[in-house]
């Protein structure tokens, strides 16, 4: 974050024109403080998630559904409540996207089915070789299995199951809004799309480290395994916060990132490891191999913008003349 003021991070020139006459008043420096303005509300917004979680004095594991209920009271009025931190932002930079701030944080309809279904493809193509593994270790076949997933029964039980409610709906809905649709519109004037989509992921991946907190609590390991565990996951978080991010600006829309984000708490880290042990390794291990391969040939075809429509943050850069083409086409 030392090169706030330097080549690494620039304000691109989309202020009204009074705050544009402002900030040549300060000599220069309007460009530099509106960077650590959209640094300092997403370091605020990820510190406010976080500690939405511990404002709850509980002795009871996370996953006790007491402590879950409670959790999701504090994280969807944090969540809730972003969205004034990015007009918040606006008012302060002067910065106007030339589009609502909902269309701005991927709330539109234009071109929502796309976005809903093209991205949770691509990344089910990704898990290729993991939903085989799961498939072959499923003591049920194809027709049993899609009788269960179909069932009023089984959604019943998912529905009341603060666990799964969890994973797969409240922290997909409220860490995509907060991390990617919240901190993204403020990011990019100042980074540009391309460093957005990296920059972003970090509050994503440190905002995780809160887990250590509580397995040192409980100890549930060793000091190490345990400080070994969150540098692992914070690379993998990041990684996978650079992806959706990717999505989000790509396709303009939040749907895809919170399904991808959903599908991928679903299915948990690939366990290549199991993989490798597997009876049937070679088709196994093929499977993984054509994931990948077939996601990295797919990723540009299938968020390709033009099947999106408009993309509000590329308008937002378009208009300082700076149209992110890598991204934006």
């Amino acid at each position: 974050m030392a090169a706030l003021g330097g080549d690494g991070l620039r304000l691109l020139s989309v202020s009204r024109p009074e705050r544009q006459s402002e900030s040549t008043s300060l000599g220069g420096r309007g460009p530099e403080l509106c960077c650590w303005v959209s640094v300092f509300s997403c370091l605020s917004l990820a510190c406010s998630y976080v500690g939405s979680l511990y404002v709850w004095k509980s002795e009871l594991p996370r996953d006790h559904p007491a402590v879950i209920k409670r959790r999701f009271t504090s994280v969807l009025v944090v969540s809730s409540l972003s969205p004034l931190c990015v007009l918040l932002w606006r008012e302060l930079t002067g910065i106007q996207p030339g589009t609502s701030l909902l269309t701005l944080m991927g709330f539109r309809l234009e071109g929502i089915f796309p976005a809903a279904l093209l991205p949770l493809l691509l990344t089910m193509i990704l898990f290729l070789g993991p939903l085989m593994q799961l498939s072959m270790d499923c003591p049920c076949d194809l027709a049993d299995g899609l009788k269960v997933v179909l069932a009023p029964r089984s959604w019943v039980h998912c529905l009341t199951d603060m666990r799964w409610l969890r994973n797969q709906v409240i922290a997909p809905l409220t860490e995509e809004l907060v991390f990617r649709a919240c901190m993204l519109p403020m990011l990019a004037p100042c980074t540009g799309l391309g460093p957005a989509v990296f920059t972003c992921p970090l509050f994503f991946g440190v905002a995780h480290f809160h887990h250590i907190i509580e397995q040192l609590r409980f100890r549930q390991s060793s000091v190490g395994s345990i400080f070994l565990s969150a540098a692992f996951q914070f690379s993998y978080t990041a990684v996978f916060g650079a992806y959706t991010a990717f999505l989000f600006i790509r396709t303009g829309h939040l749907i895809g990132p919170v399904l991808c984000h959903s599908f991928c708490n679903y299915m948990g880290f690939p366990a290549v490891c199991a993989a490798l042990e597997h009876p049937q390794r070679r088709p196994l291990l093929a499977g993984y191999a054509l994931g990948v391969g077939l996601f990295l040939l797919l990723l540009q075809p299938l968020t390709d913008p033009k099947l999106y429509g408009s993309l509000p943050l590329c308008v937002l850069l378009e208009r300082a003349g700076d149209s992110e083409a890598l991204l934006c086409s």
